[in-house]
């Protein structure tokens, strides 16, 4: 199921977004009404794809938060906007956007824009995954926790290890899977760590 994070200051523009989504795809969605919001939703939930307006109404533009978002996340993007200025239009192009919609927004143009991302993401593995890059997602902790199980060191090993209690590395480890979108269980999370162990570094 593809996650997709709608990122539009105007809530009621948003659920409209969001109602449109979850009746025509199978989809999981978010909205999100600010950078701050968006986030946090990045982080914890992993978008495939980002529907974002560029006039958000705060300093940070939705190009500028695309920007940022890209250096930690890899997602598809399409802006949904009032702009059709050139200038406006080559910025967006520069994230390297699926698709550029005018509002008010057109239902069917919507509709069209949507299917085609939604078709190319079934294939593509990259799309919803963090860049696990330094202290991007996880905290120091929780990445010293994550190569401790890549070396196939148990709850205990790892409490006995970082000095800290058994309950204080269960916290971590379910945090993590949050993190992750995995099941809240030790197989689960090792599975993953078997998988994706050399992003660890």
């Amino acid at each position: 199921m593809v996650r997709t994070l709608i990122i539009e200051d105007e809530i009621i523009i948003g659920r409209f977004i969001e109602k449109l989504l979850n009746t025509h795809f199978e989809c999981d969605t978010r909205v999100a009404v600010s950078a701050g919001e968006a986030h946090n939703a990045m982080a914890d939930f992993l978008p495939h794809l980002l529907l974002c307006d560029i006039q958000l109404e705060e300093e940070l533009s939705g190009i500028g938060l695309i920007t940022e978002l890209r250096r930690r996340f890899a997602f598809e993007v399409i802006y949904i906007t009032s702009y059709q200025h050139r200038s406006i239009i080559e910025q967006a192009a520069a994230t390297l956007p699926a698709n550029y919609i005018i509002k008010p927004i057109d239902e069917t143009q919507l509709l069209a824009g949507v299917q085609l991302v939604m078709s190319r993401l079934q294939t593509d593995d990259q799309a919803g995954k963090a860049y696990l890059r330094s202290n991007a997602i996880f905290t120091d902790i929780e990445l010293r926790i994550l190569r401790l199980i890549r070396e196939k060191k148990t709850t205990i090993d790892i409490a006995e290890t970082l000095h800290l209690s058994r309950y204080t590395i269960k916290n971590h480890r379910h945090t993590i899977c949050r993190k992750l979108q995995l099941e809240d269980e030790n197989n689960a999370l090792l599975k993953w760590v078997v998988q994706n162990g050399n992003m660890l570094k």
